[in-house]
């Protein structure tokens, strides 16, 4: 007979309480509550340094059916704070899985909870809005573990890029060896996840991967024929340094690309604000059109903050005018930008969705053919 579960709690800042059990590591743990629609992938949400201080409630009912590898995970460790499934699978079932979820969580030090009514939480957070929560499988009290929750840390005005990049730069070489790169990319790891300079490499990019950090003269030292800025978590308002790397890049003409928190950071760096969305969009599964070409895409997202810029027209900038070049079809948020110069031609150009989504729709992989492109003076 299996042991008996460990009770556990669930407590949001409004005061909404779950009661479930304990899944991971026991524990207690505290974040912000969002939830994550994708039906597959969990592997590569949970390894997703843009999920840093967050408690990923999962929609789907049934998790855990593939097991961990060493070969999916985007970053070398699990970064959410808390993980939340209704119905976890009792035992992985793929040829690839070398360890259940469940270990997995447990032997990295994840605080979860299971057997809870992931629909009821996930409709609570699309009326209310993502909250601070707790998890408790220590706590006994709800009051005690409502107190903690209410003062523990809020994702707004939080820097949090410095606590998932590297610390050292490193290169990733492009995958052809018999020949030199086409490219040279300086990509700020603002949380960059693996597939990202993988993706570059098998268009002949050679990614040199630096600190978020890191300095204008830090980026131009690795002579460039661009400059990249990751996804990453936080909140982009709270960010300075790396916006003023940007600025400077643009002001040299060197060719940008910005992926999630590089495209928040682009916005601001072209004068427009950004602000906190109510719930977020997470998951595989969201319509984004590209408005350069009028095709729409179905994405994978994972951000809590968007851009705010005018949807029609151009802005002037010091850089050159601005446009907002992709919409997410749900709400009509920003979810790409563009800058080009006095003769139409592009300069720079960011998405607030992933293009690199390992588990998910590839709809949008050319755009690293863009940045290709745009790197090659053909756009």
């Amino acid at each position: 007979m299996p042991a008996p579960a460990t009770p556990a709690m669930l407590v949001l800042e409004d005061g909404r309480t779950f009661r479930g059990d304990s899944y991971g590591a026991p524990g207690e743990t505290f974040g912000e509550a969002v939830f994550a629609t994708g039906m597959s992938g969990y592997q590569e949400t949970l390894t997703d340094p843009s999920y840093h201080r967050q408690v990923v409630v999962m929609t789907a009912p049934h998790i855990g059916n593939t097991g961990m590898n060493d070969e999916d995970p985007e970053s070398s460790r699990i970064w959410v704070a808390g993980y939340v499934v209704r119905d976890p699978a009792r035992r992985p079932s793929s040829w690839r899985s070398q360890r259940s979820l469940d270990d997995a969580l447990r032997d990295q030090g994840v605080v979860g909870i299971s057997g809870i009514d992931t629909r009821a939480l996930t409709r609570h957070l699309r009326e209310r809005g993502a909250m601070r929560v707790g998890i408790s499988s220590t706590e006994t009290s709800v009051e005690a573990l409502l107190e903690r929750v209410r003062t523990s840390a809020e994702m707004s005005g939080a820097n949090l890029s410095d606590e998932v990049s590297t610390s050292q730069a490193y290169v990733v070489p492009a995958s052809s060896t018999s020949q030199s790169p086409r490219f040279r990319v300086a990509a700020l790891d603002l949380g960059i996840k693996a597939n990202t300079p993988r993706m570059m490499a098998e268009r002949g990019i050679e990614t040199h991967v630096l600190p978020a950090t890191a300095t204008l003269d830090d980026v131009l030292a690795t002579h460039p024929d661009g400059l990249f800025f990751s996804n990453g978590p936080g909140d982009p308002a709270a960010t300075t340094g790396q916006i003023e790397v940007l600025q400077g890049a643009l002001e040299r003409g060197l060719p940008y690309f910005g992926i999630c928190f590089g495209n928040q950071l682009f916005g601001r760096a072209l004068g427009f604000g950004t602000y906190k969305l109510t719930y977020g969009h997470r998951g595989i599964n969201q319509p984004v059109m590209d408005r350069t070409t009028g095709k729409v895409e179905v994405t994978a997202h994972n951000h809590g903050f968007a851009v705010d810029a005018p949807l029609s027209g151009s802005t002037e900038t010091p850089y050159g005018a601005a446009t907002v070049s992709h919409i997410c079809l749900n709400d009509d948020v920003v979810e790409g930008l563009e800058l080009r110069d006095d003769a139409g031609m592009l300069k720079a150009f960011s998405v607030q969705y992933h293009p690199e989504a390992a588990a998910g729709p590839h709809d949008a992989a050319y755009l690293f053919d863009r940045f290709v492109g745009l790197m090659g003076g053909e756009l």
